[in-house]
């Protein structure tokens, strides 16, 4: 039986407890999917009874809009750097898309869009991830504008056809029959490319002299 002292030693304020629950709630979505997040499957995880989850979370749900909110917004500070030119930025990510290394959000986006039917606070979350994908997005598409790297009238509408590029190929994520050809590979930068205004293949180039 544990002693008092090892009671108190191992007991956290209300938020880092769910600090320590979402994070591993996230971490379950992104690796397993939202339908994984359960009060048991985070407990187990944490090592702690199922009861103290939900004392924070009574309802599962609600843990799992945090859970998609959280990894969504982890994964969005990986993918959009900060640093370099505007073209170096948007090669990046676009080059992190197309390289597979965002597979795992694809099928988190690509999982929450569908449960997102049955749960209108998970929509809720979704559209507001959506927006702030799309906000990063323009940033940095305006601001290449603004120093002549691309020929884009309105920084938005070209923020909106990349990220429409990008999930048209997330959509096949769990296809075991995934087209495999160049064309598909490179679809969102030829998107990119003729949206600004940029050469055919600039944006990988940026990706391989960086």
């Amino acid at each position: 039986m544990a002693s008092s002292t090892e009671s108190r030693r191992t007991r956290k304020r209300p938020e880092e407890r769910r600090e320590e629950i979402v994070e591993a709630a996230a971490t379950i979505a992104l690796g397993e999917g939202l339908e994984r997040v359960t009060l048991r499957a985070v407990a187990d995880r944490l090592g702690v009874r199922p009861g103290l989850i939900t004392h924070y979370y009574p309802a599962a749900e609600d843990l799992v809009t945090e859970a998609f909110g959280r990894a969504a917004s982890v994964e969005r500070e990986r993918f959009f750097p900060h640093d370099g030119t505007p073209v170096e930025r948007l090669a990046r990510f676009l080059h992190h898309v197309e390289s597979g290394a965002s597979a795992p959000l694809a099928q988190l986006w690509l999982n929450a869009r569908h449960l997102a039917r049955f749960s209108p606070a998970l929509a809720g979350v979704l559209e507001e991830q959506d927006a702030l994908d799309r906000e990063r997005l323009t940033a940095i598409i305006a601001a290449g504008g603004a120093a002549g790297d691309f020929d884009v009238a309105d920084a938005e509408v070209a923020s909106i056809r990349i990220l429409l590029a990008i999930d048209g190929s997330g959509s096949y994520v769990n296809s075991g029959d995934e087209i495999d050809h160049p064309v598909r590979r490179s679809f969102a930068a030829d998107v990119a490319e003729w949206s600004l205004g940029l050469p055919v293949g600039s944006l990988a180039w940026a990706v391989q002299r960086g």
